[in-house]
């Protein structure tokens, strides 16, 4: 078992990650840039090491500073948390060259399931059901017309390197092919240095269902069910709940046996979630794999008293899983937390948090790094908090959530709690009927005033 972790993130997810550590009996070490010096993962890390200045890519994004960080504290190991370096081929490489084990997947993998065309042409091979469109990359917009033509609008154009919805154009005719095409690739250009473009099928009224697996070095993997990530803002999730309303049982075996089979074809290793598509007659198609921990994954350690950071841990240390898949006992719902104004696009709002009082009781669970006096920097992701209940029914866990977020006050910011607090009270919530496009309608009820 390693002796010392870095882990090369910020937030929340870092002090989750040391919260493990600190039970697991191994010593931690933070990274943090000036601009967090006074967040909370680097006052309960046993040390930690300054990066560098605000930005990102002079800080948790600098690769030879965050190895320099690992060597001259000695940790033996890296865990990335999720963003930043956490599916960089790259980094993967230079951890292992450097004798630091990366908990995370390694360098080949993340190329094979990072690329997204790639990655679709992988499941094909390893016989799950994709969505039908472009065999990998398309080259020219003259492939374009012809694959759009051949698959049936509506089609979506993706960026092959994207993520967040980047480089994503819904087309559902001919005449505005050439339009999504241009503004597509110029997107995903700016966003990740690459215009590569993909194309699929646009499947209508889809939910976004997610299975989570992990995979050892042995080649053997075993899934923890799903998660309903469908309510979200341009493709930015905002809640997610597990099990999913929409699921059935027999259902649930089919995603959990593809989600399997996905991981032993490429052989796996560590946590990681298989994305699918399903649509309203509960066919699903694989979208994409992210091979890092995800941002919602309480949800699942809640409804099924499974650690994943432990597990990855033990998993990179070589130690192999049990091989059984885990079902949902309690129904968790799960809130992200931004500071962000609702009522005005979701406008970022950073600055000093004056005021905050945490929910508590029975099954609620607050994963944060703020606190009454902390100073929310500009530059990075808005999320502040991810809120948590867990109770034994899908309507006693909303029911929990609604008190839950009513005890929740952060001044100083506007947050989406308030957000959150109409969504648990709307109908065709409450009734579990909502795909991906939910948020368009909840807009369209004016529900929420100029989002």
């Amino acid at each position: 078992m390693f002796k010392k972790i870095l882990i090369a993130n910020r937030g929340e997810i870092a002090l989750r990650i040391i919260r493990t550590c600190k039970e697991m009996g191994i010593k931690t070490v933070a990274v943090y840039s000036t601009a967090d010096a006074e967040s909370l993962h680097v006052k309960f890390a046993d040390e930690a090491v300054c990066i560098g200045p605000p930005p990102s890519n002079e800080s948790y994004l600098k690769m030879s500073n965050i190895i320099a960080a690992a060597e001259i504290t000695n940790a033996d190991a890296i865990h990335p948390g999720y963003g930043f370096l956490s599916e960089n081929a790259k980094f993967s490489r230079i951890c292992h060259e450097h004798d630091i084990k990366f908990i995370g997947a390694s360098g080949d993998m993340i190329d094979k399931m990072g690329d997204k065309a790639n990655a679709k042409t992988t499941m094909i091979e390893a016989g799950v059901p994709c969505v039908p469109g472009s065999e990998g990359v398309i080259e020219t917009f003259e492939d374009c017309v012809k694959t759009a033509k051949e698959t049936g609008y509506p089609v979506m154009l993706k960026a092959s390197a994207g993520g967040g919805g980047k480089g994503m154009r819904a087309v559902w005719k001919a005449e505005d092919l050439r339009d999504a095409w241009d503004s597509a690739r110029q997107e995903s250009r700016a966003a990740f240095g690459n215009d590569d473009m993909y194309m699929e099928k646009l499947i209508e009224e889809p939910r976004h269902i997610e299975i989570q697996i992990i995979g050892d070095s042995t080649g053997k993997a075993c899934h923890l069910s799903e998660r309903d990530c469908s309510v979200q803002r341009r493709h930015q999730k905002l809640t997610e709940e597990t099990p999913s309303p929409f699921m059935t049982d027999e259902l649930r075996e089919k995603m959990g046996e593809a989600a399997v089979k996905a991981s032993e074809y490429i052989k796996y290793e560590g946590a990681g979630t298989v994305e699918f598509l399903v649509d309203k007659h509960r066919k699903f198609y694989f979208m994409e794999m992210n091979t890092r921990i995800q941002v919602e994954h309480p949800i699942t350690e809640q409804v099924v008293d499974y650690d994943l950071i432990r597990e990855q841990i033990r998993v990179a240390a070589g130690i192999p899983i049990s091989g059984k898949n885990y079902y949902p006992k309690l129904h968790a719902i799960e809130c992200r937390i931004n500071a962000e104004d609702p009522y005005h696009g979701f406008r970022p709002s950073p600055g000093r948090i004056t005021t905050l009082h945490a929910p508590g009781g029975h099954g609620v669970r607050l994963d944060t790094h703020v606190y009454a006096g902390y100073m929310i920097p500009p530059n990075y992701d808005s999320m502040i908090a991810k809120l948590i209940t867990t109770a034994q029914t899908r309507e006693e866990a909303i029911s929990k959530m609604k008190r839950a977020l009513d005890e929740f006050i952060i001044e100083g910011v506007k947050t989406t709690i308030p957000f959150h607090r109409q969504l648990m009270d709307h109908p065709d919530y409450v009734a579990g009927n909502y795909t991906t496009k939910f948020m368009e309608d909840f807009v369209m009820e004016k529900k929420v005033s100029t989002i």
